[in-house]
């Protein structure tokens, strides 16, 4: 590996468009949304024929008004200036029970409902009390499915990508690609080790970490992220920052992942050769490290691609998909993002898609810009992975195939 490119550049980087009107509205959804989570389920489940007995209509309906009070007061206290682990860890799992028991009181009390209704099953409140252990019984099992997905240490998915502009002596270039591990509440110390392990026996030639290290300052979850310092790769171990670093002291994340033997790729490029071959890394701070005030700190892709070859193919880390836009107009062979968690929590991803322009997988755009997006290696929040499993990636890349 060779460093050739520097930090800064005199040119600047397009401006974002304005935002569009959903992107306001969106803004309000921290107000509603809570009120709707939990008042949805409470109506389905209690409130639509069942006829429980009083006792059983009381205690439901004063558990809903403890998480819809509860839940909002122990995300701040875990997330906001506190930094409460226990707090965090008790919003989040609420966070994740009541997205599911929503979901599904909107599905089953619709569906199975209107399913029953045409079998011509029971009387109304029949029904409605099969609806109601219906949805408490799939969201049981969906909980319980989901938390073993999100602590287990994640599958590897193989993908052979073919680039172009790619030269013979770089083909069979294996790149190993790791996100979103999100050290956090939740000590997954053991978990982070058993990745890196796994990282290993892979044999990557190129390493990548496109952000979103944790939750929490380099300080505090030094611990959960010292195994990678154990990560071996033949030529390079690479990071780029994620908006979380820029919620928890980026430049610390930064200083502590240069600690462990990575380099930061803060808008600049290495060269991997090979073969009489190059392939350009390149990287860029988050999009959202300009609004956080750190000095120096931005997306700037001119920066991260200054005095590289124009011929060179070039891999880009960048943390959200939706750079991708930026990186086409430049003519980047191949993208590598994480953010979206795939969805995480099935059905989330339709909303990750109004913000993103993919949620995961290897997607085209313009001419020549290929996007690969993670489902990420671990997760944020609640402790679930509700089909959107996580994943650890090696991509192999290939020159074109020629006929004859």
């Amino acid at each position: 590996m060779t460093e050739t490119s520097d930090t800064r550049s005199a040119g600047g980087e397009t401006r974002e468009a304005p935002r569009s009107l959903l992107q306001r509205l969106m803004r309000y959804i921290p107000l509603v949304a809570p009120v709707l989570l939990w008042a949805v389920p409470c109506w389905v489940l209690l409130y639509t024929g069942q006829r429980w007995p009083l006792p059983v209509t009381l205690i439901g309906t004063a558990l809903s008004v403890l998480g819809l009070v509860g839940m909002p007061i122990a995300m701040v206290r875990g997330h906001g200036r506190r930094q409460q682990d226990r707090a965090a860890i008790v919003g989040d799992t609420l966070l994740g029970c009541v997205w599911v028991l929503f979901t599904w009181s909107v599905l089953l009390g619709v569906l199975l409902r209107l399913a029953l209704a045409v079998g011509g099953v029971g009387d109304g409140q029949d029904r409605a009390r099969i609806v109601t252990w219906a949805v408490l019984g799939v969201a049981a099992v969906l909980l319980s499915w989901g938390y073993a997905e999100a602590r287990r240490v994640p599958r590897v998915r193989r993908l052979d990508v073919e680039l172009p502009r790619l030269g013979a002596g770089l083909d069979g270039t294996r790149v190993v690609l790791i996100t979103d591990t999100h050290y956090g509440p939740l000590d997954r110390a053991r978990w982070s080790a058993r990745v890196c392990e796994t990282v290993n026996t892979l044999e990557a030639d190129l390493v990548c970490h496109t952000g979103d290290i944790a939750d929490g300052t380099a300080e505090r979850r030094r611990a959960q992220a010292t195994p990678l310092g154990t990560v071996r790769a033949t030529r390079a171990r690479v990071y780029v920052t994620g908006n979380h670093e820029y919620y928890s002291e980026a430049q610390g994340w930064v200083d502590l992942m240069g600690e462990l033997g990575w380099e930061p790729l803060r808008n600049r490029h290495l060269l991997l050769e090979r073969g009489g071959d190059t392939l350009v890394v390149a990287g860029v701070d988050d999009v959202t490290a300009e609004s956080s005030g750190l000095a120096g700190h931005r997306a700037h892709l001119a920066g991260a691609l200054q005095g590289a070859g124009p011929d060179h193919p070039v891999l880009l880390l960048a943390h959200q998909p939706k750079f991708i836009d930026r990186a086409a107009a430049h003519g980047i062979d191949l993208q590598l993002s994480g953010h979206t968690h795939g969805g995480q929590i099935w059905p989330f991803h339709h909303l990750v898609r109004l913000d993103q322009p993919t949620v995961a997988g290897l997607s085209s755009h313009g001419a020549r810009t290929l996007l690969y997006t993670s489902r990420g290696t671990g997760f944020w929040g609640p402790p679930f992975r509700i089909f959107a499993p996580s994943e650890i990636t090696l991509l192999v890349l290939r020159t074109p195939r020629r006929s004859g």
